[in-house]
């Protein structure tokens, strides 16, 4: 498969044939048990007060009320308590930090996963279907020219996403909705879309010109896995990448 490298200008530079990895099949399965090995070894293990729903001072009233003897009840009234089945009692079953959330996977279908999920970004139904703009007229993944990493200011980068044609992306990743749920009043009130993903030999000089872009992750192909080229297992994200980076990624063995 032949792809274009685009200048900073937005022109078309020369065409290079993209690595091997891309040509491997799709394989959703893959994807989805490694994005969800990835969260789960990501998740703070957690649990609840020992004594949640027990600071109270109930008692049964036994036999002969007409009344289930068998729950504790708030001095001489009807009202039940620390049992799970009561208003404010404890809760059946809670999560205990003893819960082991590690998973394991095998590390060849762990890169089988990457594998997948990269030949993905060159396909442009995938992309599109992920709810992904940018110019039709681009090959996929978009390369750009190694003077690409050499840019220092946030404005230079626009200038040259609008110049290619994948700028668009960025304005849609802007739009940021209110979660649902408690989440709001825990530090996370709002959700974000993911953007592009810039694949870059050396990111040293160009992280900081990028970093700032809404939804946009960047990454050395060494840093390359299954879950930030599928978010949420969707395969098909936007990818950028620099010549540098594509011809690093000759070397990987299907």
């Amino acid at each position: 498969m032949r792809v274009n490298v685009y200048t900073l200008d937005g022109g078309v530079k020369k065409h290079i044939n993209l690595p091997k990895v891309f040509s491997y099949p799709y394989r959703p399965d893959l994807i989805r048990e490694a994005v969800r090995v990835y969260q789960l070894n990501r998740v703070q293990p957690h649990g609840v007060d020992p004594m949640a729903g027990m600071r109270r001072v109930a008692e049964s009233q036994g036999p002969g009320h007409g009344i289930s003897k068998m729950v504790p009840r708030v001095g001489e009234t009807r009202r039940g308590a620390i049992i799970p089945s009561t208003r404010g009692g404890r809760a059946g079953h809670p999560p205990t930090v003893e819960k082991v959330w590690k998973r394991k996977m095998n590390r060849k279908m762990r890169r089988l996963a990457k594998y997948s999920a990269l030949s993905m970004v060159s396909n442009k139904v995938m992309v599109r279907r992920r709810g992904h703009k940018f110019n039709m007229e681009l090959t996929l993944p978009v390369v750009i020219e190694d003077e690409f990493e050499k840019l220092e200011k946030t404005r230079d980068v626009i200038q040259v996403l609008q110049n290619v044609g994948v700028y668009e992306d960025i304005i849609r990743a802007s739009e940021k909705r209110i979660r649902g749920g408690k989440g709001k009043m825990r530090g996370r009130r709002y959700k974000r879309k993911k953007s592009i993903l810039f694949v870059i030999k050396d990111k040293s000089i160009v992280e900081k010109s990028l970093r700032n872009l809404p939804g946009v992750d960047v990454v050395t192909p060494k840093e390359i896995n299954a879950e930030i080229l599928a978010p949420g297992a969707h395969a098909g994200r936007l990818t950028v990448f620099t010549e540098s980076a594509i011809n690093e990624l000759k070397g990987w063995k299907i």
